[in-house]
């Protein structure tokens, strides 16, 4: 991790919602949301505020590292339907050791949709691919 990583740094993905980011296509596996409202997702919300700091972090790792969620707190209080975009913005708060805190905010095209925390910590991408082979391996 870059030392020079400090809170300040923000980042802003745009997204325009079709048929695949509604609450219906969030999976085969859940059957309860198939005959929700086609509007976007919270599912496909968290994903797009997790993107917006991996790809604000990206510049600020080493080759070997990566971020992973530990937490998030959100809220999602407005639909946004099929043809809008959603705008996700996020900004590093907190940087303490390997755990990377961020205040994030959700927007369409015509109000905020969902804001609150989310956090992340940066991992050895072969170290932790490492403890997950031994946990799997208990299951062998």
């Amino acid at each position: 991790m870059d030392k020079e990583l400090k809170p300040g740094l923000r980042h802003t993905i745009t997204l325009h919602i079709d048929n695949s980011l509604i609450v219906p296509a969030v999976s085969q596996t859940f059957s309860g949301f198939r005959d929700m409202p086609p509007v976007f997702a919270t599912a496909f919300m968290v994903g797009l505020i997790e993107w917006a700091c991996i790809e604000a972090l990206r510049p600020h790792l080493a080759p070997a590292e990566r971020t992973v969620g530990t937490h998030i707190d959100v809220s999602h209080i407005a639909a946004t339907p099929i043809g809008l975009n959603v705008v996700a913005e996020i900004e590093l708060v907190g940087v303490e050791g390997r755990k990377l805190r961020f205040k994030v905010q959700c927007r369409d095209d015509a109000e905020i949709i969902g804001a609150g925390i989310h956090e992340r910590v940066v991992i050895d991408l072969a170290r932790f691919s490492s403890r997950m082979d031994a946990k799997m391996a208990k299951f062998k």
